[in-house]
């Protein structure tokens, strides 16, 4: 559920977003609140992005923000304050994305659902673009 972003649309008709399911958005928050409990810097936002790398060639960044976002990036606004902070470059490859927090037989753990995406190695730590 987004709530506001910075991030308008290059597009007459078409909104760019990225949105977050309740269960990311309680997980994020449990865990700034546990960061804060254990005496270190409340954070700003989470930061996620794309960096190269990975055995596909991209990886997703997920990464505390402390400072403030730069003017150039966007920022999503959630319920709760979580905010999700995307530079330009990583905006492209995710816009349309969700964020999820998943539980399963194998674990738990964020997933980027990611319409852009056009493949993933087997362990999961990589994206094809």
């Amino acid at each position: 559920m987004q709530v506001s972003t910075n991030a308008p649309s290059h597009k007459a008709d078409v909104v760019m977003s990225i949105t977050a399911t309740q269960k990311a958005i309680a997980e994020v928050k449990r865990l700034a609140e546990k960061r804060k409990a254990e005496g270190k810097t409340a954070p700003q936002g989470l930061r996620i992005g794309i960096r190269g790398g990975g055995c596909t060639g991209f990886a997703y960044l997920f990464e505390w923000a402390d400072a403030a976002p730069a003017s150039a990036d966007k920022v999503f606004e959630f319920e709760d304050g979580v905010r999700l902070f995307v530079d330009p470059k990583s905006f492209v490859f995710l816009d349309g994305t969700e964020l999820d927090f998943v539980t399963n037989i194998m674990g738990y753990g964020f997933k980027f659902n990611n319409p852009n995406s056009k493949g993933a190695c087997g362990c999961g730590e990589s994206v094809q673009f």
